[in-house]
């Protein structure tokens, strides 16, 4: 992201994420491999066309991906932690979240409340 942009009030900048296999050191009963992947975009979830994900895998990123989309404090631990691990204790799959660019989004394009500045 750029600080160099002006935004309008009721526009806000995300990255773009994606979360990559990056090691497996167990036995992965999904069939997963190193490599494998999915990405977000704003608030929608992609994967390569023919490819799947691990549901259990997946559902152990979420609840950083919000906040690995925004800018944090560069201390804060969200901006260099990016390793997250599949709750699979014998498969030990090893994935990482990856800044993928940005996009400014409007707030009344995501929300069905409109934006009131006051």
């Amino acid at each position: 992201m750029t600080e160099k942009k002006k935004l309008a009030d009721d526009q806000f900048e995300l990255y773009d994420l994606k979360v990559v296999v990056e090691s497996i050191g167990g036995n992965c009963t999904c069939e997963m491999s190193v490599g494998d992947c999915f990405h977000l975009k704003s608030g929608k979830i992609s994967m390569p066309e023919g490819k799947d994900f691990c549901l259990y895998a997946l559902q152990s990123t979420i609840p950083l991906l919000p906040t690995k989309q925004r800018i944090n404090h560069p201390a804060d631990w969200m901006e260099t932690d990016s390793r997250v691990i599949c709750p699979d204790p014998a498969c030990k799959l090893i994935m990482r979240i990856d800044r993928d660019g940005s996009r400014v989004l409007n707030h009344d394009d995501v929300s069905p409340i409109s934006w009131d500045k006051n």
